[in-house]
């Protein structure tokens, strides 16, 4: 008798393409894993019509949904229309009572509109703003990982992830955090799976954690 395979769809951070996902592996035998892509936004879309089209891309049924960062924020308003079998949120936050203080001084000015998204191409400012740490020696790493420099896409992101109005955290959520992330620090969340000395990219460089460690979230 043939074992049922799971499929896993991994949604990438904010300005981030897949390949931060290269280095998870589950066993094959039993799950499959596919990898999301950001779309540039319509011209006012919002988050729940954005997850919408997202959804399009999913081919299965019954499938684990894991979103990292804004990604994580995204895979919460997908859920709202499709069912999974289980919910991931790495690296994020579950209500936008999470949110740091400087996330909600940005929304309460309107700030976020007047940030330089031009120059976002700057590889270190997106570092920054993406991953909450500079580049220093690690710029071409960087620009693996964060390719998804449209400004269009980075002025509505960012407008999305500070504005999101989400109350009450859904109940599905499986939240993995790491202790040491400065994009959302540890001390404003709830309930949460905490790994020590994660940063805001340890899907990048805790995999090690993910694949031993989701295979037993998933099936347990």
């Amino acid at each position: 008798m043939n074992q049922e395979i799971i499929h896993v769809y991994l949604m990438p951070g904010m300005a981030a393409n897949p390949s931060i996902f290269d280095n998870i592996a589950l066993p094959k035998e039993q799950f499959e894993l596919h990898k999301l892509h950001w779309i540039i936004p319509l011209d006012n879309e919002t988050l729940e019509a954005y997850a919408l089209r997202i959804i399009k891309d999913i081919k299965h049924e019954n499938i684990v949904l894991l979103g990292v960062s804004f990604g994580g924020v995204l895979v919460q308003e997908m859920i709202k229309h499709i069912k999974v079998r289980k919910l991931f949120v790495v690296s994020s936050v579950k209500t936008k009572n999470e949110m740091p203080r400087r996330f909600k001084v940005l929304r309460a000015t309107k700030a976020y509109k007047i940030l330089p998204t031009q120059l976002l191409g700057n590889i270190d400012l997106l570092a920054k703003f993406a991953f909450g740490e500079t580049v220093t020696k690690r710029v071409e790493l960087y620009k693996k990982y964060l390719s998804v420099n449209d400004k269009k896409y980075l002025d509505w992101a960012i407008e999305q992830m500070v504005c999101w109005d989400q109350e009450e955290p859904v109940p599905e959520a499986i939240h993995i955090h790491g202790d040491a992330d400065l994009v959302f620090p540890h001390h404003y969340l709830g309930d949460c799976i905490t790994i020590k000395g994660g940063t805001h990219i340890m899907i990048i460089n805790k995999y090690k954690w993910f694949n031993e460690n989701l295979p037993k979230l998933i099936l347990g």
